[in-house]
């Protein structure tokens, strides 16, 4: 599983999806935030891991050339739910509803969002409802949801140095769930 992530970083790390920074740039960026925010392993794997979606059936193109949302959050944590277990998905596939769930709740945050984060929340259905926001809240990875949220949103600098894809391959391995390492 490994390897095929991180193949996939080799095919699509280099695409932009409208962002300053290239995907593997944001990815490795996400990760170094959590890390230095002193998350647990699970959630810096979440943070690099968080776009793997935009990688399968071209998802990372829909929103600018199809002008649609491919729901790049669920695939990516049903591709990653083969090997890692829901302290490393969870936040992957809640980090959308995150965006969604800080519109509603912090009036300025909305201000902050790139521009293909605006681009993206419009597809993604906009900020949450009150309904939506207390169901979200009540969601037991929340708290992850929303440190990984953050982490996206401030990892997009195009000439921070931060460390190689490489480096996160034992941590990467440390969380694979005992079935996939033994397949």
């Amino acid at each position: 599983m490994i390897d095929s992530i991180f193949s996939l970083f080799d095919t699509f790390g280099g695409e932009h999806y409208g962002e300053n920074a290239n995907q593997l740039q944001h990815a490795l960026q996400c990760a170094k935030l959590a890390q230095d925010h002193g998350c647990e392993p699970s959630l810096v794997a979440a943070s690099l891991l968080h776009d793997i979606g935009q990688f399968l059936d071209d998802a990372g193109n829909a929103a600018e050339k199809l002008n649609l949302d491919a729901r790049h959050e669920i695939t990516g944590a049903a591709f990653l739910a083969r090997s890692f277990g829901p302290e490393v998905t969870e936040p992957v596939r809640l980090h959308v509803d995150a965006k969604r769930y800080l519109c509603a709740v912090q009036p300025d945050y909305e201000e902050g969002l790139s521009g293909a984060s605006l681009l993206s929340l419009r597809l993604q259905g906009g900020r949450m409802n009150d309904e939506e926001t207390a169901a979200f809240r009540a969601h037991p990875f929340f708290e992850q949801a929303i440190l990984l949220r953050h982490f996206d949103d401030s990892g997009k600098r195009p000439n921070w140095i931060v460390p190689p894809l490489e480096a996160y391959r034992d941590l990467l391995g440390s969380l694979l769930r005992e079935e996939s390492v033994t397949a």
